[in-house]
Formats: C-alpha cells, structure tokens, sequence
C-alpha cells in the first residue's frame, strides 16, 4: 500500500488563497502537502488553474467554468467573512489564509471558533493564548503589536514591535488578555 494517500476529513486546516501575488512556492507546496480543502478568490482562480491546483471552491464567481466538483460560496459581505462563515458551519477546525495583509484584529470575532493562521508574502501571523510556548531557533524574529502587557521567555525586543530569540529553545508567552497576535518573519 502506498503512504501517499489523501485525508480529507477536515483534519487539516483547510487553504484559502485570497491573494497570491508573489507567494514562495515552497511554502505553497508546504500548505498543500496534505491536500487540504483548498479555497480560493475568483480573482485567483485561473492563477491556482495553472499552477496545477485542484480547486474545491471558488469565492464570489461570475459563472466562469469551473473544475468538475468545484462549488462556489457567494459572499454577501468580505470574501474572508464569508470563507470563514462557511468553514465554521462545515466544522473545519482551522484555516490557512494566503493574503497581502495580515490584520488579524479584523478577525477577533472568528477566533474562538476557527483556528486561524495568515501567511503574507513576508508573514506567519496568528493569535495565541496565555501559556503558548513554541521552540525556536537563535536569531528567529517575532513581531508583536504590544497593545497590552505581556512576560515573554527567550526574546529581546529589538525594534519598535520586532523580538529575537535569545537562544536556540522554547519562547513562552504569558499575558491577562483573551489573545495576542504575533507574526514570525518567514
């Protein structure tokens, strides 16, 4: 029996691509290791086409041809609110956003029901909870927007909303707020 074989019963965090723009393919490819639900804008969907993707659903089409078994969400509002509207009543668990920005503030409302990461171009972005440890390597970059205090493990701030790992090991974060929102430079 083969070892490559396909899961698709939500056990990964679903993909949606909202903007590619001049995403790293190697990381792409990391995303879709899987074959997660992959979704994407209709803006992007030729893109995903002829990079060889097999696209799920489409967001907001205007009845262009589509995949065999591709559906499409129509979104009433933003395309992400709508994605992750549809996600949450399908009960996927997470989601990996591809976008140009990485304002995760704008999604606080979603977070205690989807586990939400936003890669940019630049950017790995999502928001932890009090207790969050993850094991880095020397030199790796946090930015953080400080709007409420926070104990850290292992990091020295460096800019303005930029810390480094001290040491190789684990950085641990604690704090009184429901969430921080941090990003690791890619």
């Amino acid at each position: 029996m083969s070892s490559h074989h396909i899961i698709r019963e939500k056990q990964e965090p679903a993909l949606y691509i909202h903007y590619l723009g001049a995403f790293n393919e190697e990381y792409l490819g990391q995303l879709l290791e899987w074959s997660p639900t992959l979704i994407v804008s209709a803006a992007v969907y030729e893109k995903a086409i002829s990079l060889g993707l097999k696209v799920d659903i489409v967001v907001n089409s205007n009845d262009q041809d589509f995949q065999e078994n591709t559906k499409v969400i129509h979104a009433k509002s933003e395309e992400l609110d709508a994605v992750l509207d549809y996600l949450i009543a399908e009960k996927y668990p997470a989601v990996n956003v591809i976008d140009s920005k990485s304002d995760l503030r704008e999604l606080g409302s979603y977070i205690d029901a989807i586990n939400i990461v936003v890669f940019t171009e630049t950017e790995k972005s999502y928001a932890i909870k009090s207790g969050f440890k993850v094991w880095k390597p020397k030199g790796s970059i946090f930015n953080i927007e400080v709007v409420s205090y926070f104990e850290t493990s292992n990091l020295k701030q460096t800019e303005n909303n930029a810390f480094e790992v001290i040491n190789d090991g684990f950085v641990e974060f604690i704090f009184n707020v429901p969430y921080l929102f941090i990003s690791e430079v890619l």
